[in-house]
């Protein structure tokens, strides 16, 4: 069983109901055509990342971004 984590972070826009669907019909439909595993048995997971919530070179990102980096 297929099971797909996109993590995708939460800043700018936020991502629609409708583009979710789409990632998930997508990356199901390539599992199918390039492993042959059937969709009935993929999971796909989608997981908005706050922007304080990772970081780079031992600070956020939020931190950094407001400081111009």
């Amino acid at each position: 069983m297929p099971y797909v984590n996109i993590k995708i972070t939460a800043e700018g826009a936020p991502v629609t109901a409708a583009q979710k669907t789409e990632l998930i019909k997508g990356v199901t439909d390539l599992l199918k055509n390039v492993i042959n595993r059937g969709p009935a048995t993929t999971v796909v997971v989608i997981e908005e990342i706050p922007m304080d919530n990772y970081g780079v070179g031992g600070e956020s990102v939020a931190v950094r971004r407001a400081r111009g980096q």
